[in-house]
């Protein structure tokens, strides 16, 4: 691919999305649910491996491109020698039905172009067979079915569809593209101007309705935006991102499919959707978190997918050479076994803040939520992989074990602010119990900070959380000293990395970037320290690192600099609104909770 990452921009219809390039070519699409097999996956791969191309014909031409404003519709134009046009994509949501639509406007002149559409199912290795009728051209492998309507003449070749033609000014030319099942009659007509005027007004009304005023509004707008396109509505799961594989190091192995639901990020999504004031969405992210976690609490596992299901096994895609030549290509993702007790803590954590906002109360969630302490009881001095699903040894884990504090802290909030029924009294004594523990084995008095691990002396941003959670206060000298070794130690340009991997201690090769999302928890902290001017010039050095249309990646080479990681990505765009939010009115922890005795 001669692309970078950087280069993409999202449209989605909140059950799947794709990427677009900014030469016009759509290089990844699943359909019809995010987590579907690929038609496109030149992402991934090639051309061969499927792609659809809008462009002018020959080299030279200027691009420019943005979203109309507070919606996911996207506006490319070229301008060439002869004159200037748009390509407008969108994917409309249509009761259930996957269309994609493009439409090319003449703008000025005329403009000779071309369209390759190379449709590959199953992740770019099948290759369709392909017929023209009435319908328009219809793609057949297998259960999918792929139909395109156009009034453009177009013809195969090499396994392809393509057509030439001009475009003048005042022309509009409609493509769409249609996913149906192949055992069923191609989906219907759809009327794209009205699609187009219907897209544009529900993403106009939803933008809104979001209450930030604060001087990043656009980019505040345009991260929920993204996170609103990242949502499944029928069930209001969130993934981490629509992609799969891209890489955390250019010709690495650190290649994940994020493709599903994390449970770590279940506070991080109902705060930034409360706060912004879109109570629907995050009631409709309680009620997914909580079907999914449903069942034995033993069963409690840290990635679903978005419809709930337990099963992620992992495989590799032998036939994609991987984004940059980085592989192996994942489909799956095997930590969804993995024993990862923050997510305790997660989940409590995120239903008392549904509590403590006054969402709808879920009668059934509070049984739960017992049975899962319960059981997090029986594992309250185990090892973990933690939160950032270590593939090497177990460990005690510091954030998990501030996680499980969490989980009994909000217990005992429950009961005495909230007026639940249950043992506060065994609750209390489990999280001041815990409380001390962490602060024992934790601490590194000569370093003067708290570490990765029990006994460890790694450093982590995770633990930048801990007076995010409420566990300890910022100013606390602890974590004062803890935020300057991190500053020291994990710090690269200005940008904080998740923790030391230098040798490979997290069970993997190679190295990453910084990591987008901890460096806002940093700004967060600083906020927290009174440190304004200086979290000030770090936020917008962090949001300098948005692409062209305010779209954010998981990690970021600095010496490259590029983009590196899954995109766009939730986590990041989260934490970006979280701490917009925290400039706005940060007077103590971003996760409220009382204040306790314990705590004197």
């Amino acid at each position: 691919m001669t692309l970078r990452i950087d280069d993409y921009a999202l449209i989605g219809d909140c059950r799947s999305a794709a990427l677009v390039g900014r030469n016009g070519s759509i290089d990844w699409l699943c359909w019809p649910n995010f987590d579907s097999e690929a038609c496109f996956a030149a992402l991934l791969g090639d051309e061969d491996n499927g792609h659809w191309q809008i462009g002018p014909r020959g080299d030279g031409a200027r691009t420019t491109r943005r979203y109309r404003p507070d919606t996911l519709i996207l506006e490319t134009e070229f301008e060439t020698e002869t004159g200037r046009c748009r390509v407008t994509d969108f994917m409309p949501e249509d009761g259930g039905i996957a269309n994609l639509v493009r439409i090319v406007t003449g703008l000025e002149g005329h403009v000779d172009l071309r369209m390759d559409l190379v449709i590959r199912f199953d992740y770019g290795r099948l290759v369709p067979w392909v017929s023209l009728g009435e319908d328009g051209l219809i793609a057949i492998a297998g259960p999918d079915l792929l139909v395109l309507r156009t009034p453009v003449e177009h013809h195969g070749e090499d396994f392809s569809t393509v057509a030439e033609f001009t475009v003048t000014e005042g022309d509009e030319i409609p493509f769409v593209l249609s996913h149906g099942a192949s055992h069923l009659a191609p989906p219907p007509v759809l009327d794209w101007k009205q699609a187009l005027d219907e897209t544009d007004r529900r993403w106009r009304d939803w933008a809104g309705q979001c209450n930030y005023e604060g001087p990043w509004r656009d980019i505040v707008v345009r991260s929920l935006i993204t996170l609103k396109a990242l949502t499944f509505s029928p069930t209001g799961g969130m993934v981490a991102a629509p992609t799969t594989s891209l890489p955390e190091e250019f010709g690495g192995e650190r290649n994940w499919d994020y493709r599903f639901c994390w449970l770590r990020d279940a506070t991080f999504v109902l705060l930034a959707l409360m706060q912004a004031g879109y109570q629907d969405e995050a009631s409709a992210w309680r009620g997914w978190l909580v079907r999914a976690v449903a069942g034995l609490p033993s069963q409690l596992q840290p990635i679903y997918s978005i419809t709930g299901d337990h099963r992620l096994d992992e495989r590799i895609i032998p036939w994609l050479g991987g984004f940059a030549g980085s592989k192996p290509v994942r489909i799956g993702n095997d930590a969804y076994a993995q024993t990862q007790l923050d997510v305790f803590g997660e989940v409590l954590d995120a239903l008392h803040h549904a509590r403590r906002k006054d969402l709808t109360p879920d009668e059934t969630s509070w049984a739960l939520q017992k049975k899962l302490l319960r059981h997090l009881e029986t594992l309250f001095d185990s090892k973990d992989r933690g939160i950032w699903e270590s593939r090497g040894p177990e460990q005690h884990f510091t954030y998990s074990n501030v996680m499980i504090w969490v989980a009994f802290d909000r217990a005992v909030a429950a009961v005495e602010e909230y007026g639940l029924e249950g043992p506060v009294e065994h609750w209390r004594r489990l999280r001041d119990e815990k409380h001390r523990e962490i602060c024992e084995k934790a601490f590194d008095a000569e370093q003067n900070t708290f570490v990765q691990a029990y006994g460890s002396p790694r450093l982590d941003a995770a633990l930048l959380l801990l007076p995010l959670v409420g566990f300890v206060d910022a100013k606390d000298p602890r974590m004062v000293g803890t935020v300057k070794a991190i500053e020291s130690r994990l710090m690269w340009n200005g940008y904080i990395r998740r923790y030391d991997n230098d040798d490979g201690a997290d069970g993997l090769s190679g190295k990453e970037g910084v990591f987008l999302a901890c460096t806002f928890w940093y700004i967060d902290n600083l906020i927290l320290q009174e440190r304004r001017a200086d979290a000030k010039e770090c936020f917008e050095r962090l949001l300098a690192l948005c692409n062209d249309v305010g779209l954010l990646s998981e990690e970021f080479d600095v010496e490259a600099n590029e983009m590196l990681g899954n995109f766009p990505q939730a986590l990041s765009h989260l934490a970006l609104i979280g701490t917009a939010f925290n400039f706005m009115t940060f007077d103590g922890p971003a996760r409220e909770r009382p204040k306790l005795a314990a705590d004197e």
